[in-house]
């Protein structure tokens, strides 16, 4: 194969990858500046969030450096808070596999120290609305954007039933003007118990209705395929445990089964774009 022929392939990949990418591309391209800014700004002020309470009691930060002020999420919960497990780490681990799927939901997230503890601490989003939000005032989505806007829902729940993340709620889904989907909170994801490794959440049982991967695209069908536990590594460092990783390779497996046996019943240009 040509150089010329490989790089058009390798461009044709990346910029299918971009395409179901919920953060546009002039955004995706500076996530490393953000990580880097959020890694190293100082911190000149905080206070606690006010908003919704939140079980991980986390913090607003306002960043500084070389003139550019930011604000971000900081938290640092590890370990069983008011009932639920949960784990800065996974913010950050959620973050990273996000980016390699192609998806680029979650905004740039990075380990910091705070008040001496270690935390995950990502940007925020500035967002239009939440999806809760959205239902309280009923605001529809509009008609040319409802195809899109399906296919994001679809990722998320692809995404979601990847990490065995339990708690996806209303408030948790951004949505942009342009109704692009942001996604944040990952503390109670990566769970490792047998109820999260023997079913999928977003499936036909989900206790609300169905709530199915309908569509997703062939990237990301082959990039779940190739994950292996060195690629899952090789990502997420030590964010995540052997054990949280063997996981999210059985719920891949459970997410492919699925996929694969929609495809056989609907034909696969009914299943993957």
């Amino acid at each position: 194969m040509s150089k010329k022929i490989l790089f058009l392939s390798v461009s044709i990949a990346f910029f299918s990858l971009l395409s179901v990418a919920q953060f546009t591309k002039e955004e995706i391209a500076e996530f490393k500046k953000w990580e880097g800014f959020l890694t190293n700004a100082e911190i000149v002020s905080s206070r606690p969030w006010e908003g919704t309470p939140a079980v991980t009691n986390p913090w607003v930060l306002t960043l500084e450096k070389d003139g550019i002020t930011k604000q971000a999420m900081w938290k640092n919960p590890e370990g069983r808070q008011k009932g639920s497990l949960e784990g800065w780490k996974w913010e950050i681990a959620a973050y990273r596999l996000s980016n390699h799927l192609g998806l680029y939901m979650v905004s740039p997230t990075v380990e910091k120290r705070f008040k001496g503890d270690r935390g995950s601490c990502q940007l925020f989003v500035d967002a239009w609305m939440d999806l809760e939000t959205k239902e309280s005032k009923k605001i529809k989505v509009p008609s040319y954007k409802v195809f899109h806007w399906n296919r994001a829902l679809y990722l998320q729940r692809t995404f979601d039933n990847l990490i065995a993340n339990e708690d996806r709620h209303q408030r948790n889904f951004f949505i942009m003007k342009d109704w692009r989907l942001i996604l944040i909170d990952h503390s109670r994801s990566f769970r490792t118990s047998k109820k999260f490794t023997k079913d999928l959440i977003y499936d036909e049982d989900f206790r609300e209705g169905p709530r199915l991967m309908k569509e997703i695209p062939q990237t990301l069908y082959e990039k779940m395929k190739s994950l292996t536990p060195q690629v899952i590594r090789d990502v997420v460092e030590d964010y995540l445990t052997d054990k949280e990783i063997e996981c999210v390779l059985l719920r891949r497996d459970l997410i492919i089964d699925w996929l694969d046996k929609r495809i056989k019943k609907l034909g696969e240009n009914k299943v993957l774009y």
